[in-house]
């Protein structure tokens, strides 16, 4: 099972030279996965987390791949499928794709930002028809550019509708941030193609005692656990989101990278 890191690719805090320091942080981990979020325009909903500067996914890892030491995988967590036409992404995921050696992962999801759909004149009710629709047509147009142009496809969500979503139009089951209950029984009860959640990582200084309790969030043991439980339900991949929505943890990562090294360190010590 591989693990990634989702990276802030915004907040007042990130500027190249704090993207840099992330890559090498996450690649010097050995991680094997490095995820960027997308936003196009930051309206009032979305600025409360994700506040400018907010660097375009597709223009941040293609310079990554650059400054990489080419092994470590690239992708979104999530592309908002919605917000751009579907043979313009079909393109930047190729272009990005084969730049990088067939390093990139496409992760895509309906969107949330109700604000953000009226400012890009894209209607919100329909994002899931938008989404499933521009799906088919990046699969379409991948089949038109050749071999090497279809990067792995991971689908947000999971509501029936995203789980549908996954079966027909995806490689892999993305869900982002649920307790492990939760994923267990979707995977179990589904047949789905592959399944790569992102979890969150927060690390408390002693266990948690919470049913409800997100996969990632608790004492370093169980979030190991959480681990190994995952990669018993199949996982081909686990991502691991530091960032815990207040934008000024981007100008001091230095916490979530003691947390990185913690678990990728008992990882390979246990796993």
């Amino acid at each position: 099972m591989q693990l990634g890191v989702n990276v802030p690719n915004f907040g007042p805090g990130t500027d190249p030279g704090m993207l840099r320091d992330w890559a090498r942080v996450v690649e010097g981990l050995g991680f094997d996965l490095l995820m960027v979020s997308d936003h196009v325009a930051v309206t009032a909903d979305v600025a409360e987390r994700y506040p400018e500067p907010f660097y375009d996914p597709f223009a941040t890892l293609s310079w990554l791949a650059g400054v990489s030491d080419g092994r470590m995988r690239l992708g979104t967590t999530v592309l908002v499928m919605p917000y751009r036409h579907p043979l313009l992404v079909a393109r930047m995921a190729t272009s990005l794709h084969r730049l990088s050696g067939g390093r990139f992962v496409l992760g895509v999801g309906v969107g949330w930002a109700r604000q953000e759909f009226e400012a890009l004149g894209v209607p919100f009710g329909a994002r899931g028809r938008l989404t499933d629709e521009y799906l088919r047509a990046v699969r379409d147009a991948w089949a038109k550019q050749g071999e090497g142009a279809a990067a792995p496809v991971w689908v947000g969500g999971h509501s029936g509708a995203a789980i549908r979503r996954v079966t027909e139009l995806g490689d892999a089951w993305h869900p982002l941030r649920l307790p492990l209950a939760r994923m267990r029984s979707v995977v179990t009860s589904h047949q789905l193609p592959g399944f790569a959640p992102r979890i969150a990582l927060r690390l408390t200084d002693g266990p948690l005692d919470d049913p409800d309790r997100p996969a990632g969030v608790g004492s370093l043991a169980q979030v190991v656990d959480d681990l190994r439980e995952l990669r018993r339900l199949g996982a081909e991949a686990v991502v691991l989101d530091p960032y815990h929505a207040d934008p000024e943890e981007t100008r001091h990562p230095e916490t979530a990278w003691r947390a990185l090294t913690a678990v990728a360190e008992e990882w390979r010590r246990t796993a």
